[in-house]
């Protein structure tokens, strides 16, 4: 018999596929955000303040995704995955290549930033959409005993997107000028999506609809409103699937989006160099979510979770100092080791989200947890950052992995505790 990767080759390519280009969009925006969208897009008396508004810009993507995965959650759950999968991605994708043709303030005004945040707000929807469905794929497809390691699968495409999106971001770093970059560069990324796009819509639609939804519509008719029915019978298991992501989301944007604008401004560290250094970082994050994927599989995905929240409470007290440190060897190692212990936080949620909701709502749960939660961990972390080393350094920067290490545990904790009591 065949290796199950390879028997569903399709279907974990179009999962892998599709997340990488969600994420690739995603980060281009945040690498921006932090280089660049300040001065462009928003006047202020002084860079902190337009750094901050960049950043509030950068959330605002945060607040759309639960909504979006309300949107596609009531799709995904009524007519099935395949189909809102795709209209997924292509909300990602316009509103992706759109920012790329977008006047600035000098030209355009407040009309700039207006038009920018709607389009940040485009990509928060379809990325609301986006990792459930992808999830569920993985996971309603894999053979008894792989479904951790078929749901790693789409955790993949955070970093193979981030290294795309990153090392695209270096590349025009080393060939343009500062000057060029600022002007026009900036925008090449925006336009490359399209590209991403096209060959994620195209892996999609030719795969088939998940055995366990097929399953679940032969049983049953579909929910009339699934979020209804979530909120009725699955709010305290929402909630604990909420508490219990926060802790990925905060390590991930502290150790991009914010480590890149702290590491080029405060720090004084080359553009260039320091995008070279998250690069080197970013591969701990696929290790993590690998040996996470196959350790949840041989015990079990909450297990495996609880150890990574225990692991990012204690690096929130030494994040900060090695951040902070001036040396780069020290960011280096801070930020390799935060995106390993990611790989812990991350990795099994693939698996482990999906197993708190029945078929009949599992899209819509696992989609409005992933992202709720990624409001607290990662709309606000990069901002409240900011402010944490604008008032005590880096060190009080690190608390705040602390308190999301915390707040995941508690969310573990909720969620065994609910499923003791539906399974007495």
């Amino acid at each position: 018999m065949s290796h199950p990767f390879r028997q569903h080759r399709r279907i974990l390519v179009a999962s892998l596929v599709g997340t990488a280009v969600e994420f690739y969009d995603f980060y281009i925006y945040a690498t921006a955000a932090a280089l660049v969208f300040g001065p462009l897009f928003f006047p202020a008396s002084s860079p902190a303040a337009q750094l901050m508004l960049s950043f509030l810009s950068f959330g605002l993507a945060f607040i759309a995704r639960p909504f979006g995965a309300v949107l596609f959650g009531h799709f995904g759950d009524r007519i099935g995955r395949k189909s809102t999968l795709v209209a997924s991605l292509m909300l990602m994708g316009v509103s992706t290549l759109l920012i790329a043709f977008l006047p600035t303030y000098a030209m355009a005004g407040w009309l700039a930033p207006l038009l920018l945040c709607i389009l940040r707000f485009g990509q928060g929807l379809g990325l609301g959409g986006e990792w459930g469905g992808a999830a569920l794929l993985a996971v309603e497809n894999a053979p008894p005993g792989w479904r951790a390691r078929f749901g790693m699968v789409p955790q993949l495409g955070a970093p193979i997107g981030f290294i795309a999106a990153n090392g695209l971001f270096l590349l025009l770093g080393m060939v343009l000028t500062n000057e060029e970059f600022i002007a026009w560069g900036w925008r090449i990324p925006f336009l490359a999506s399209a590209i991403l796009v096209g060959l994620g819509l195209w892996v999609r639609l030719k795969i088939n609809e998940t055995p366990e939804f097929a399953q679940a519509l032969r049983e049953d008719a579909p929910v009339p409103v699934p979020i209804g029915e979530l909120l009725k019978n699955h709010l305290v298991t929402t909630f604990s699937g909420v508490f219990a992501v926060v802790a990925c989301f905060a390590i991930f944007y502290l150790s991009t989006a914010f480590a890149l604008a702290y590491g080029t401004t405060s720090l004084g560290y080359d553009r260039e160099v320091f995008l070279a250094v998250q690069l080197a970082a970013i591969l701990f994050l696929v290790l993590g979510i690998i040996v996470a994927g196959v350790r949840s599989d041989s015990s079990s995905a909450a297990r495996v979770l609880t150890g990574g929240c225990a692991a990012t409470i204690g690096l929130g007290l030494i994040f900060g100092p090695l951040l902070g440190s001036g040396s780069l060897w020290l960011v280096w190692i801070g930020l390799s080791l935060a995106l390993f212990i990611m790989g812990f936080v991350y990795g099994p949620l693939g698996e482990w989200l999906p197993s708190l909701f029945p078929p009949r709502v599992r899209y819509t749960g696992s989609s409005v947890a992933f992202n709720a939660g990624g409001i607290l961990g990662g709309a606000l972390a990069p901002l409240v950052a900011q402010a944490l080393s604008n008032y005590g350094g880096t060190s009080a920067v690190g608390l705040f992995l602390t308190m999301a290490g915390i707040f995941s545990f508690t969310g573990l904790v909720l969620a065994r505790r609910s499923k003791a009591k539906s399974n007495p």
